[in-house]
């Protein structure tokens, strides 16, 4: 069964209202704010990362650039690393390589979130697809994944 449709099963279950768009294909998270006319800081893209040899699933804003040395700090690791695709990609059947949401929970991955995304009330996020995109409360999705936040992005 693809993700999206998992997914959306999960959400109904868990009473969490959830809208779904539909848009050009789009491979990187920016691309999606682009297609979704959003600010790129409400897209919330998915970063997997190798952290003392455990795999982690790290949710960023579109706009920002993964900060490694935060992650490790974050968890407590000696080292972080971006994990290479082959590392990751069987963890998510039914999910086109690099779409994936940002619900490890679902897939036995813990996730650590960025602080920022925290502060919006809603969250956009690709759903499977490198077409399909949902977007939720931000409260019900840290309800369900129960995520660890910490600061994780370059910049600000």
């Amino acid at each position: 069964m693809p993700v999206k449709e998992e997914l959306e099963t999960y959400l109904k279950e868990q009473g969490v209202a959830f809208e779904e768009q539909r848009h050009r294909v789009a491979y990187t998270a920016q691309e999606v704010a682009a297609s979704e006319h959003v600010p790129g800081r409400l897209v919330a893209k998915v970063v997997m990362v190798v952290a003392d040899g455990e795999t982690v699933m790290t949710v960023l804003p579109a706009s920002f650039r993964l900060d490694l040395a935060s992650v490790a700090h974050a968890l407590g690791a000696g080292e972080a690393r971006l994990a290479r695709e082959m590392e990751f990609a069987a963890a998510f059947p039914g999910c086109e390589v690099g779409a994936m949401p940002p619900f490890g929970n679902l897939f036995g991955i813990p996730v650590l979130v960025d602080t920022s995304l925290a502060e919006d009330d809603r969250i956009i996020f690709q759903a499977g697809t490198h077409t399909d995109t949902m977007s939720l409360r931000y409260a019900d999705f840290a309800r369900l994944v129960k995520p660890r936040l910490a600061e994780i992005r370059l910049g600000r």
